[in-house]
C-alpha cells in the first residue's frame, strides 16, 4: 500500500472533489483518480460513491480515513526523524496561521527564517486559528502560529510568543467617538460587529461579559478581522479587535473595567516530535 495513494484518498475525502484534491497535491485529476483506483483495487472495496459531480465516502472509506491519516503522519514522522538526525534544518515544514497573524506578525520572522534556512520548503496554510488547532490535532499540520485557545487542549502544546492587547473601537462618526472613557452599559447600548461566535477572540469577550452579568447586541459577525475593522470605520457598530489594527479611521475606547488581551503563539502536538525546521521557526518568531 503506497503512501502516495493514501494521500490522494485523504485529499479527495477532505475536499469531496477529485479536482480540488489534484490542485492540493499538484497533480492532474487523472493521476489522482488513478491512485485512488489502485488503492480501491488493492483493498478490494469501493472507497467513494460518485454521483454526478458529487463525491462522498462509502462506509469502507469512512472507516479507512482516520487510519490513513495515521499512516501518513507516521510516514512523515519517520522521514522527519531521519532528516533531523543530521542536525540540519531542511525538508518540508507544513504550518498553519491566521490571515491576521500572517499580515501583522509573520512577515519579519518569515524573512529571517527563509534567509537563514533556504533548504526548508515552507508550506503555509492560511485558516482560522480554531481550524489550525484542529489540523495540528489530526496531524495535517506540524505547527500552527495562531491565536492560542483560552483553555488548554489535552493533546496540544501551547507556547505563547506575543501578547496581543485587544481594543474596543468605534468609527469616527460614532456617538461614543472622542470620549475619554465610557461605561460598559453605554457601550452595550449600541450594536456590535464581532468575530464569529466560535472564535477564541469572541470567547474572550463573551467570558468578560458573563463575568459582568451582561449580554451582547451583535449586528454582524465575521472571522476576518480586517473586514470587521472596515465595518467599524464605516459606522456599522463597535468592535473588539487587536490594538495593532488601530489607525486614523477608527477611535479606541477605554471601557470601565475592561482590559482584554489574547495570546498568540505556537501550537504543536504533545505526542509528535517537532522537526528541526519547526523548532527553528518557533525560535525565530520569538527572537525577531
Amino acid at each position: 500500500m503506497e503512501i502516495a495513494a493514501l494521500q490522494a484518498f485523504v485529499e479527495v475525502a477532505e475536499h469531496e472533489s477529485f479536482s480540488i484534491a489534484a490542485e492540493a497535491l499538484y497533480l492532474t485529476q487523472p493521476a489522482v483518480s488513478k491512485r485512488v483506483a489502485l488503492l480501491e483495487a488493492e483493498l478490494g472495496a469501493r472507497l467513494f460513491d460518485r454521483i454526478g459531480r458529487r463525491v462522498s465516502l462509502t462506509a469502507t472509506g469512512a472507516a479507512l480515513l482516520p487510519r490513513a491519516r495515521r499512516l501518513i503522519n507516521d510516514a512523515r514522522e519517520l522521514k522527519r526523524l531521519v532528516s533531523d538526525l543530521s542536525g540540519q534544518v531542511r525538508g518540508r515544514l507544513v504550518m498553519g496561521t491566521s490571515h491576521h497573524i500572517g499580515l501583522h506578525r509573520l512577515p519579519g520572522p518569515l524573512k529571517h527564517f527563509t534567509e537563514q534556512y533556504p533548504q526548508v520548503e515552507l508550506d503555509i496554510r492560511f485558516m482560522d486559528s480554531e481550524a489550525a488547532c484542529r489540523a495540528v490535532e489530526t496531524g495535517d499540520l506540524e505547527l500552527a502560529i495562531v491565536t492560542l485557545p483560552p483553555d488548554q487542549p489535552p493533546s496540544l502544546r501551547l507556547q505563547p510568543i506575543w501578547d496581543d492587547p485587544l481594543a474596543f473601537m468605534v468609527g469616527l462618526d460614532h456617538p461614543l467617538a472622542g470620549r475619554d472613557r465610557v461605561a460598559l452599559a453605554e457601550l452595550l447600548a449600541y450594536p456590535a460587529v464581532l468575530p464569529g461566535g466560535t472564535t477564541y477572540t469572541r470567547g474572550i469577550l463573551e467570558r468578560a461579559m458573563r463575568v459582568a452579568g451582561v449580554g451582547l447586541n451583535v449586528a454582524m459577525a465575521t472571522n476576518y478581522l480586517e473586514t470587521l475593522h472596515m465595518l467599524v470605520a464605516t459606522g456599522l457598530g463597535w468592535s473588539l479587535l487587536p490594538a495593532t489594527l488601530l489607525d486614523s479611521s477608527v477611535c479606541a475606547l477605554r471601557v470601565d473595567g475592561m482590559q482584554l488581551s489574547r495570546r498568540l503563539g505556537a501550537v504543536t502536538h504533545l505526542k509528535r516530535s517537532l522537526s528541526n525546521a519547526g523548532t527553528e521557526m518557533i525560535r525565530v518568531c520569538r527572537t525577531t
